[in-house]
């Protein structure tokens, strides 16, 4: 298990390094491949091994508490010298503000060494290490040629290659660190390495907007960080320990102090971009695609609803408790809403993002084992479903020149396949019998005794479909002409999207068999989620989701698009009527004065209602003030 360990936190490390120094660039795809690859191998055989815990040392045995001591501190002093770099306020105040507490924590509040297991895994550290192993590690392969492409087209002189696998690659050991982490203080370490990759990686195409949006990012996620030091103030004060599983099985009544969990709940809502704090993901939108899923897939925003379901136990049915579910359903409904009034393919995937994070945090914040349960089979699905979608924005950018869902109308005239695959990947968001329907299934039957949770839910779960299938049948809007090229992507590319959306589906499908293993979450001892699988069919007391039926059905329904698609090509195609007056051009007809007129079609994205100028400002207000009330009412 240390080599396992060792291999999914350090090798990604080095491996980045060698992408850093190796400016050939056939050598350095051959070294992401062969991380990437390791990486799948090493989560796959720890996931057969049972929960564990233990402590390294190293050299004079020094544990990993006090080796990190120094370069915790020159992180943060990175962090600082970037604000001063980029002049902004914000930043410098937040990162000296952090270095403060830091100091007061380690030198003045903790006294020898920390008695707690450095690092402990379980089911739930398990499914999170496969997520990013396995999802961020096809993400980093796609992303080969997409950089190949996406500097071609911005005619750079001299590559930035080097530098933007370096920190891609460390990303991935810094995540598996931080999901590995038992000790608070190491935690927090890969918690800021994760605040200073974000930064490097929106601003990476060094445009002026993108690096705004990089320090937007930087100085957020350094916000999140100072309240995450704050509370591992208050939680060792009253406790004196910073051992993650201690503080699970302390009670607040048995002096865990609330405001402690609650300032980590802020830093994971922060991490996870809920609303008030939507703006510096919504901005990651300008980076290269593959960040665009590192970040809102299988890595950063992950971070902060699994720091929130792990600490769940610890504050079930508190005010606390309340506020996180109630906060979480207002972001989901939120999150619909306004990604219903875009246009931009990205900030629909973006806003999707925060929308079901903050399911996820709904479900940690009701707190009993179906709906933990729920969310981590959210947690799974999402990332798989996500990714396949943001790569296949990314292919079908580098194609078209735009992200304007606008401009993708009957996108698969041009490039079936991917969109074929684009449409597949709504499906899976919106359809039963897959795995994003069904933990949304599970959440709406665990919360429906809240009626400030459940409202929300389902609200957002009606948009949801609204602004999916509205994209989908954008795609497809054009008549099929009975002939179907594929056209020509990297091979990396296809591999990445094929291996995505098969997963997907046959996770999906299994999940039935999947689920003593896939719903584990940390509940309250001696408790379990009530399902059970029979025949195919996931029961509960709550009612059925019949997977293999419901498979059965939607295969049969693949089976008649394809019957549909052979009779297509013997269908004659004839031009829509327009006005009686056409000419000879599809599409045009004659105007008035004479002057031909090209007949277009476009959605109606009812911005006077869910338009970002409407409802960013209220939106904000609103979860500004319930944040407030959460924090005031944990004490």
């Amino acid at each position: 298990m240390p080599e396992l360990v060792a291999i999914l936190v350090v090798l990604p490390l080095f491996s980045a390094v060698l992408c850093l120094i190796v400016r050939a660039e056939a050598i350095r795809s051959w070294v992401v491949l062969a991380t990437g690859a390791l990486l799948i191998l090493a989560s796959l055989l720890l996931a057969s091994h049972p929960p564990f815990a233990f402590s390294p040392r190293f050299t004079m045995g020094i544990g990993l508490h006090e080796l990190i001591q120094i370069p915790d501190y020159a992180l943060m002093l990175t962090i600082l010298i970037f604000g001063v770099r980029e002049r902004s306020r914000a930043v410098i105040l937040l990162a000296s503000l952090q270095l403060m507490l830091v100091t007061w924590l380690e030198f003045f509040q903790i006294q020898g060494p920390p008695a707690a297991q450095t690092l402990y895994c379980d089911h739930l550290t398990i499914l999170l290490l496969l997520i990013i192993s396995i999802v961020g590690s096809i993400v980093c392969f796609q992303a080969i040629p997409y950089m190949r492409s996406h500097e071609e087209h911005l005619k750079l002189s001299r590559s930035g290659q080097p530098r933007f696998f370096f920190v891609l690659l460390a990303f991935l050991g810094i995540m598996n660190g931080m999901i590995l982490s038992n000790d608070l203080t190491v935690f927090h370490f890969f918690f800021e390495c994760t605040t200073l990759c974000s930064y490097l990686l929106i601003g990476h195409d060094s445009t002026p907007e993108a690096s705004r949006n990089a320090v937007r990012a930087l100085w957020m996620n350094t916000f999140g960080c100072v309240a995450f030091v704050v509370a591992m103030i208050l939680i060792h004060r009253e406790t004196g320990a910073l051992d993650l599983q201690r503080i699970v099985a302390t009670k607040p009544a048995a002096g865990l102090p609330l405001a402690g969990l609650a300032l980590l709940c802020l830093a994971g809502f922060i991490k996870s971009a809920q609303f008030p704090f939507q703006s510096w993901l919504l901005g990651a939108m300008l980076a290269p695609t593959p960040v665009s899923a590192l970040l809102h897939s299988s890595t950063m925003v992950k971070v902060g609803v699994y720091l929130v379901i792990r600490l769940a136990p610890a504050f079930h049915g508190t005010f606390l408790g309340q506020g996180v579910a109630v906060l979480g359903a207002f972001a989901f409904l939120s999150g619909a809403a306004l990604a219903v009034g875009q246009s931009n393919g990205k900030k629909v995937l973006a806003y999707s993002t925060i929308s079901n994070l903050g399911l996820i945090f709904a479900c940690a914040g009701v707190g009993t084992p179906d709906s933990m349960a729920a969310g981590t089979v959210l947690l799974a699905f999402h990332a798989i479903v996500k990714a396949l979608l943001f790569l296949c924005v990314g292919a079908i950018e580098q194609v078209i020149e735009s992200r304007d869902i606008e401009d993708m109308r009957g996108l698969y005239s041009r490039l079936p396949l991917t969109a074929i695959l684009t449409v597949g990947g709504i499906i899976l968001m919106i359809m039963p019998p897959f795995g994003v329907v069904l933990g949304k299934w599970m959440a709406m039957e665990s919360a429906a005794a809240s009626v400030p949770v459940i409202v929300p839910l389902a609200a957002g779960s009606a948009l949801t479909v609204m602004y999916w299938a509205r994209w989908a049948g954008t795609l497809m809007s054009d008549p099929f002409t009975g002939a179907l090229h594929i056209e020509r992507q990297p091979a990396l590319t296809w591999g990445a999207l094929g291996v995505l959306s098969v997963g997907a589906g046959v996770l999906s499908v299994g999940a039935p068999w999947l689920h003593p293993w896939l719903f584990a979450a940390p509940v309250t001892p001696g408790h379990a989620p009530a399902y059970v699988s029979a025949a195919g069919v996931l029961e509960s007391p709550y009612g059925v989701f019949a997977v293999v039926p419901l498979s059965a059905v939607a295969l049969l329904g693949l089976l008649h698009a394809l019957w549909a698609m052979g009779g297509a090509r013997r269908a004659r195609l004839v031009a829509p009527y327009l006005s009686g007056i056409q000419t000879s051009e599809p599409r045009v007809f004659v105007g008035p004065m004479g002057r031909p007129v090209k007949a277009e079609a476009s959605n109606y994205y009812l911005s006077s209602l869910f338009g970002e100028r409407r409802l960013t400002f209220w939106v904000n207000l609103v979860a500004g003030l319930m944040l407030l009330l959460m924090l005031g009412g944990a004490r």
